[in-house]
């Protein structure tokens, strides 16, 4: 594997103005402008907008002028390039009194940390701070727009978003303002707390501490550490365990690949790892803070991408792209600001040339690189991936694999769960799991088949079941590997004991309006992009509608009335349930990992019943036209129950059609594959005609009559045959049933039930959606 580039030998630096004090760290660029969006603001109309940059060199840091209107000057002297060093002194915009910074040395770490970090001098986010901020005696504004008085450039904070009060007493108070992505206290999500030394106030990816009289800024740019700490999970009440005491360090900038053989733990770590499912013992942290007791906050900056892709193979990748910013993006973010990000995602990920195609047209690498922007929309720290290569031959699996240790090397901390060995050369760690969870190696990867004493993986993930009785745990355990890249490179305290269970509510919504017009936008496209589903929604009602035609002729009979309003039903049971059976089975894995950032269950099931229902009411509307309109239907007197006879027909067809379509949902929600879905919607239909009251009679009927309560084509069928008066054109013992009566009553307790069972299926469709959402999510 080659070596990591060296990292820059020049000191840290402090850059010190009238209102701010920034530690510069090698490795990064600090920008010097009147633009909002600088490292260093300077406000001052003599600064240009982009003034100047101070870069690291590898020894030594440089400031560049970039072409300002004023200059910048050292040492009195107008400068283009120039190296600085502690005590040089810079003016931008005038040589004698223009905005000025000196630059010191950074001190040594004050004894003033953060409590609410186990180890701060340890951590990559809280070893220093990034600026540091002279508390003022007034309250103090925090978010994204350039005029708040702490401006935080990520676009995860609303513009307008928290403010730091002080109290009466001379103490300080943190407020949310009702943010998108919430305000968070030491890791749990507040709308207005106390504040005390030491305390963390959580903000995207920023954090801010009291410390004196002073206010402590710092970043989390993404190199971050991992620390796994005796990860303990089991299932059947302990009788079998899954993951078994797995501890091991992952530092910053790393790419750890986490290979075993079937059943050996890894999709059990990988949700441990990320706060989906908790441990039942042990602990995670993410950069010295516990991940389970502060997961509200931290989920923010774990991305995940499961097996399957979560996108929607109809859309272009730059809409996919850009619904999920719409998502995951506070309500306030500008449409340019969201395109920008997209735009940005797309060219770090190197999809420009593909990025107007629709996503199912890709190949499989292509899609993984699609998956994977998605989660980088809100720059993750922490990017975990389930089994990103299956199915992709050896050069497009080295090619995802090279991806992943770019994405590492720009700054973040990379977790891939793979069965495949062809690429594991490019990693910087190997986790090894036996069967049973435990921990069979864990180091660099070139030693990891020495270690186990084979040539081959194959031999390996063979010896693995063979050996059943080999304690590969223990000889890691007692080997040379775990002290060096484990024992000796942890360097957290060890938190025994269980791992904590904290619930963790979802990030208040931008809106749930916002949210279900966003969804209900993505999956009007999807529909439309759909052209079998175009094709079989179109002809669908005319077929039907044709064939109710052709049996009614010019009106209707004692020979084609029942059979004729049978057809209606079946033709609107088919169209509601046909459009839904299907939709949430698909989409389950994208459900589960936008319920995970936050979707709220109902916005996103109320956006399929208003498209379907809406698409499935149009159809109705269109078969009952096609099927009735002209068609002389012999209500009584000419006049149905309430309305015209044939305005009611088209409410009691749309009504059951709607009706069907929640069914279909229900069926959707309970299934686990699609495959099964078609057999299910003509046993649906087959149902539907045997109890809807045209074949059987049903009324006094003990458990018939009750079962048929259940089925929405009895209640349309007793409506329809209530506006014409059936039981007057066909004068048999099965249309005396009371729900065909012509009557105001017996017409709407028939449409009244179509509702009554729309909300039942709706109801039992919210709650198993439950069922597969993460386990930290249940509520």
């Amino acid at each position: 594997m080659a070596e990591r580039p060296v990292a820059p030998a020049a000191p840290e630096l402090v850059l010190e103005t009238d209102t701010v004090s920034t530690v510069m760290s090698p490795g990064h660029d600090y920008h010097v402008g009147r633009d909002p969006l600088s490292d260093i603001v300077l406000d001052d109309a003599r600064v240009s907008w982009h003034h100047a940059v101070l870069s690291c060199d590898h020894d030594r840091w440089t400031l560049a002028d970039r072409n300002s209107t004023n200059g910048t000057y050292a040492d009195g002297r107008r400068i283009e390039r120039w190296d600085v060093h502690p005590g040089s002194e810079i003016r931008f915009g005038n040589p004698a009194d223009g905005p000025r910074a000196v630059l010191t040395g950074a001190p040594e770490p004050a004894p003033d940390r953060p409590s609410a970090v186990s180890m701060p001098e340890l951590t990559g986010t809280f070893r220093r701070p990034d600026a540091v901020r002279p508390l003022p005696a007034r309250t103090i504004r925090i978010g994204r727009a350039p005029d708040s008085d702490l401006v935080v450039d990520d676009l995860v904070v609303s513009r307008r978003h928290a403010e730091l009060r002080t109290g009466p007493g001379g103490g300080y108070e943190i407020a949310d303002l009702g943010s998108h992505n919430g305000t968070y206290l030491n890791g749990r999500p507040v709308t207005h707390a106390p504040v005390g030394p030491g305390d963390i106030i959580g903000i995207g990816h920023f954090a801010f501490c009291l410390v004196g009289d002073e206010l402590q800024e710092y970043v989390d740019t993404g190199e971050v550490s991992l620390d796994v700490q005796d990860l303990t999970v089991a299932v059947d009440r302990g009788r079998e365990i899954l993951l078994d005491n797995v501890s091991f360090p992952v530092g910053e900038k790393c790419l750890l690949a986490v290979v075993g053989p079937s059943g050996a733990g890894k999709s059990t770590l990988l949700n441990a790892l990320t706060g989906l499912r908790p441990a039942d013992r042990g602990t995670v942290l993410y950069d010295g803070r516990d991940l389970y007791r502060d997961y509200a906050e931290l989920r923010q900056r774990i991305g995940l991408v499961p097996q399957d892709d979560i996108l929607h193979p109809q859309l272009t990748v730059r809409a996919a792209l850009t619904y999920a910013a719409e998502l995951r993006f506070p309500q306030d973010t500008a449409r340019a600001e969201r395109r920008a990000r997209v735009d940005e995602v797309i060219r770090e990920l190197g999809l420009q040339e593909r990025a107007d195609r629709p996503v199912h047209s890709l190949s499989g690498g292509q899609r993984k690189r699609v998956s994977v922007a998605l989660e980088l929309l809100t720059k993750p720290s922490l990017l975990f991936l389930d089994e990103p290569t299956s199915g992709l031959d050896p050069g497009m699996d080295r090619s995802v694999m090279t991806m992943l240790r770019g994405l590492a090397d720009d700054g973040r901390t990379v977790v891939v769960v793979t069965h495949s060995v062809l690429s594991l050369g490019v990693c910087d760690r190997l986790l090894v799991l036996a069967p049973g969870g435990r921990v069979a190696y864990y180091g660099p990867p070139g030693d990891a088949l020495a270690f186990l004493g084979f040539e081959q993986w194959p031999e390996a993930f063979e010896a693995f079941d063979r050996d059943s009785e080999r304690d590969w745990a223990r000889e890691y355990r007692e080997s040379p590997f775990h002290r060096h890249y484990v024992a000796e490179a942890t360097t957290r305290p060890h938190h025994p004991g269980p791992a904590p269970v904290v619930p963790a509510p979802a990030p208040r919504p931008r809106s749930w309006g916002a949210q279900l017009a966003t969804l209900v936008r993505r999956y009007t496209a999807v529909l439309a992009a759909d052209r079998t589903f175009l094709l079989v929604s179109i002809a669908l009602p005319f077929v039907m509608g044709a064939m109710a035609r052709a049996l009614a002729g010019g009106g209707l009979t004692r020979d084609n009335a029942m059979n004729t309003l049978l057809i209606l039903c079946v033709g609107a049971v088919l169209a509601g349930a046909a459009n839904a059976v299907r939709e949430l089975v698909k989409e389950r894995v994208v459900y589960r990992r936008e319920r995970a950032v936050g979707l709220p269950r109902s916005a996103y099931l109320m956006s399929k019943v208003v498209v379907l229902g809406t698409v499935s009411v149009a159809q109705a509307v269109v078969l009952t036209l096609v099927a009735l309109l002209g068609v002389d239907l012999h209500a009584p007197g000419g006049r149905g129950v309430l309305l015209p006879p044939l305005a009611e027909i088209v409410l009691a067809v749309a009504l059951l059609a709607f009706t069907a379509m929640t069914l279909g949902l229900l069926i959707s929600a309970l299934v686990h594959h699609q495959e099964v879905t078609m057999p299910l919607l003509v046993l649906l239909a087959i149902v539907q005609v045997v109890f809807c009251g045209a074949l059987l009679p049903l009324d006094g009927v003990p458990g018939l009559e009750q079962l048929s309560w259940l089925v929405p084509s009895r209640w349309a069928l007793g409506a329809m045959a209530a506006t014409v008066g059936l039981h007057r054109i066909v004068p048999v013992e099965l249309t005396a049933d009371p729900l065909f009566r012509h009557s105001a009553g017996a017409w709407l307790l028939d449409l009244a039930m179509l509702l009554v069972l729309s909300l039942l299926y709706g109801f039992a469709v919210a709650r198993l959606l439950r069922r597969h959402e993460p386990a930290v999510m249940r509520k």
